[in-house]
């Protein structure tokens, strides 16, 4: 794709609902209320939560709980899941929430499904039971899920209530070759996680456009990658506020995950030159920097994946400075 007829994909926000050091979970809470409340107002098309349990520095476990209540807070943005991780849950359990939701804010509510437990071992066996998964299970909840959301069908002995017919918009979510491929044969919308698992990015976009098979829902791909961002005035506090987000991504690398911490001056200088490399692998496609370098690195971005969404996730400590590099972020994007 050549530069001249570039268009800039639509930007969203996934958010983690970060508990912040010296906050509270209700803290949290409400800062993801006027979160998407900006996100709305800077014309954003949808804001997800994803689901994560035994994360002391994350307060979206009960995704679609969050959902309902980030929905009610707002007049018109999308509000989804990015994603509910579908081991964890009975498909006609998934169906009846999100028919319930779809009830409540018509047109508004995106069920984005992840398979990966989004947790750690005891707890992932504390949320299914017995239950021990197989790759096959997922593809068959999927399928399941679409029949329970869809328009019931003759001799149809179990319906969602409410569910059945609303027909939630489902996306596959993923960081690695197996959604890529799934969403292609079924024809959903893809989401890549990009935003900590850049390394499989462009091989998973190329398998999916390529195996794309129409479907009545979606005519042809359609792409959405998480993108890392944090915008400031200038470069230089981008760089310290990303201090932050450099902090939680070394917690999550050493296995140390702990509550959103402020940020630190010269923090990458402070660690050795394996983190400082880690943390860059898990942030290869992040944007930082004022707004001449984002809008720099969201075409570039734009340019290489060919993206239809972007899904901003932007861990800033400071409430206020978060929504001002959401707007920071937008008005680069509008170029």
């Amino acid at each position: 794709m050549s530069t001249n007829s570039l268009s800039m994909p639509s930007l969203s926000m996934l958010d983690l609902v970060a508990v912040r050091e010296g906050g509270t979970v209700a803290d949290a809470l409400s800062i993801a209320v006027r979160t998407a409340q900006q996100a709305e107002r800077l014309g954003f098309s949808r804001y997800w939560l994803a689901e994560h349990h035994n994360m002391p520095g994350i307060a979206s476990s009960s995704t679609a709980v969050l959902i309902g209540h980030i929905a009610g807070q707002t007049g018109a943005i999308r509000v989804g899941s990015g994603g509910i991780m579908l081991p964890n849950h009975a498909p006609l359990v998934v169906a009846e929430a999100f028919g319930t939701l779809s009830e409540l804010y018509p047109n508004r509510i995106d069920l984005g499904l992840g398979r990966a437990p989004g947790t750690d071992g005891p707890t992932m066996r504390a949320l299914r039971r017995d239950r021990v998964e197989t790759e096959e299970d997922f593809p068959r909840d999927v399928s399941e899920l679409q029949r329970l959301l869809g328009p019931v069908q003759p001799g149809q002995r179990i319906t969602a209530v409410p569910g059945a017919d609303t027909n939630v918009p489902i996306w596959l979510l993923g960081s690695s070759m197996f959604s890529a491929q799934l969403a292609a044969e079924k024809g959903l919308p893809y989401a890549f996680a990009s935003h900590f698992a850049p390394r499989f990015l462009m091989p998973a976009l190329e398998i999916y456009r390529a195996t794309f098979k129409p479907s009545a829902t979606l005519k042809k791909p359609y792409v959405m990658i998480g993108v890392p961002v944090i915008a400031a005035p200038t470069d230089e506090e981008a760089e310290y506020l990303a201090s932050s987000t450099y902090q939680r991504v070394l917690g999550i690398l050493t296995n140390q995950r702990g509550l959103l911490q402020p940020p630190l001056q010269n923090f990458m200088e402070r660690i050795g030159p394996r983190e400082r490399e880690a943390i860059g692998d898990f942030l290869a496609i992040g944007v930082i920097g004022g707004p001449d370098r984002v809008k720099q690195g969201f075409k570039a971005l734009a340019e290489a994946t060919e993206a239809d969404e972007f899904m901003l996730v932007s861990d800033v400590y400071d409430p206020e400075l978060r929504l001002r590099s959401l707007e920071i972020a937008a008005a680069a994007a509008k170029g």
